[in-house]
C-alpha cells in the first residue's frame, strides 16, 4: 500500500510535465485511474457495497472482512482450506453467541467458476439476514437456535479466471493428474464421493466435466468434506448455490437412487417453489437431477444426503438459457430477491421442524398456564 501511494503521488506530479513534453506516457493515465480507484474502493464502508454488481476475488475477501467486522456481535470468520492455488477460502459463521453447539444451515456458493450469480447470491443472502435479524422475528428465531456457515467463493481459482482469461470457464484450475495431458481443472460438483464416476461425469482430463483422479482428489472439495463431515450430526440443512435453469433439485442425480425423505423434500421443494413464484412470477421447477435435468455423480448435494443430512437441495437460479451464464447484473435484485425466498421457505421448514414454530410454542406456553390455573381451582375446591 506504502509503495503505491507513494508512486501515485510521483506520477500525479510527473503527469503535467509528462503530457507537456515528448516523452512517451502511454498507458500511465490508465494505470494512475485505476490506482485511485483501488484506493477509493479500499476506503468504502459496508453500505457503499453494491450487490447488484458481480464482484472479482479480492474484492469479495474484502466484502467478508468488512462484515465480520461491522457486525462483530453474530459474524465471525473461518478459514475452510486453502485452493490449489493457495487462495484461501473462507466462510462466515452467522448467528448468536452461545457457548453450546448449535444446529447448521449451510451454504455454498460458487463452486462452478462461471456461474457469477451464485456468489452475488450468497452476498445478498448475507446482507438480508444481517440487515433484518433485530426486526424480522423470523430471522431472529434463526439466530437464536440455529448459526449459517455461508461459503460466499468455493472455486475461487476458476473464478478469478474467469475475470482475467475465460468468461465461460467451470472448473477449477489445478493441473491434470494424467502426464500427458496439458488441460487443467477438476469438476468440484463431480469431486465428492457419491457413487463417484458412475454416470454423467468424465475421466478425459480435457472434459468439462472431469471428475479427478479419485473422489475427493480436489482441495476444495476435501475442505467441504472435512467440515461437514465433521459437523454432519448439527446439520439440518444443505444448500449449494448454482446456475441456470431455474430449478430445486433434490437427491438423487444417480437414476432409480432415492432419498427415503424423499416425499418430503419434495414437498418442502414446491413450498419454496411457490415462494418464489410469488416474487417475479419465476416458476422454479422441483425434483432429482435425473428427473428435471439429466443423471449424473459425485456432487455435493447427494454427498450430503448421503452422509446423513436430512434436508440437501441444489438451487439452479436464473436464467432458462437466453443469457446463461452471462446473467446480466440488472437481474442479480429480482434473481436475489426470489431465491431468497425459496431458501427462507426451507429454512424455516427445517427449522420448524426441529425447533417448532413460534405458533406451536405459544400454544404450549398457554397450554401449560392454562393446566396450572385448573389444577389451583382444583386444590381452592
Amino acid at each position: 500500500m506504502y509503495w503505491n501511494i507513494r508512486s501515485t503521488c510521483i506520477l500525479i506530479f510527473l503527469f503535467p510535465l509528462l503530457q507537456s513534453s515528448k516523452v512517451r506516457y502511454d498507458g500511465v493515465q490508465d494505470w494512475l485511474e485505476s490506482q485511485t480507484y483501488q484506493h477509493n474502493y479500499q476506503q468504502r464502508t459496508l453500505k457503499d457495497y453494491d450487490y447488484t454488481k458481480y464482484h472479482k476475488v479480492d474484492e469479495i475477501s474484502r466484502w467478508m472482512n468488512l462484515v465480520t467486522e461491522q457486525y462483530k456481535d453474530v459474524v465471525t470468520q473461518h478459514v475452510l482450506g486453502m485452493t490449489y492455488e493457495n487462495q484461501t477460502i473462507n466462510y462466515l459463521k452467522i448467528g448468536e453467541k452461545s457457548g453450546k453447539p448449535k444446529k447448521v444451515i449451510w451454504m455454498d456458493c460458487g463452486i462452478h467458476a462461471r456461474e457469477w450469480i451464485s456468489p452475488a447470491f450468497c452476498q445478498w443472502f448475507v446482507k438480508e439476514l444481517l440487515e433484518n435479524y433485530k426486526t424480522d422475528e423470523k430471522i431472529s428465531r434463526f439466530f437464536q437456535n440455529m448459526d449459517f456457515y455461508v461459503v460466499p467463493l468455493l472455486n475461487m481459482d476458476g473464478y478469478n479466471y474467469t475475470w482475467t482469461e475465460n468468461r465461460l470457464w467451470r472448473k477449477s484450475r489445478s493441473p491434470s493428474p494424467v502426464s500427458n495431458c496439458s488441460c487443467f481443472g477438476t469438476d468440484l460438483n463431480r469431486n465428492f464421493d457419491a457413487s463417484w464416476n458412475s454416470i454423467g461425469a468424465s475421466q478425459n482430463c480435457c472434459s468439462e466435466i472431469f471428475c479427478g483422479s479419485k473422489a475427493e482428489s480436489e482441495s476444495e472439495v476435501k475442505a467441504v468434506v472435512d467440515l461437514v463431515g465433521r459437523i454432519k450430526n448439527d446439520i439440518l440443512c444443505f444448500l449449494t448455490i448454482h446456475s441456470y435453469g431455474q430449478l430445486i433439485m433434490t437427491p438423487f442425480g444417480e437414476p432409480g437412487k432415492t432419498a427415503s425423505n424423499h416425499d418430503e423434500l419434495m414437498e418442502v421443494g414446491q413450498l419454496a417453489s411457490r415462494a418464489v413464484e410469488q416474487k417475479h412470477g419465476i416458476s422454479y421447477t422441483v425434483g432429482p437431477p435425473s428427473v428435471v435435468l439429466y443423471n449424473y455423480t459425485g456432487s455435493s448435494h447427494d454427498w450430503a444426503r448421503d452422509i446423513g443430512i436430512e434436508f440437501s437441495y441444489t438451487f439452479e437460479l436464473r436464467d432458462n438459457g437466453t443469457y446463461g451464464f452471462e446473467l446480466p447484473e440488472d437481474q442479480i435484485q429480482p434473481t436475489c430477491e426470489e431465491a431468497m425466498a425459496g431458501v427462507t421457505t426451507i429454512v424455516e421448514y427445517v427449522h420448524n421442524k426441529h425447533f417448532g414454530s413460534a405458533a406451536a410454542a405459544t400454544v404450549a406456553l398457554w397450554s401449560t398456564v392454562l393446566a396450572s390455573y385448573l389444577s389451583l381451582l382444583v386444590l381452592v375446591q
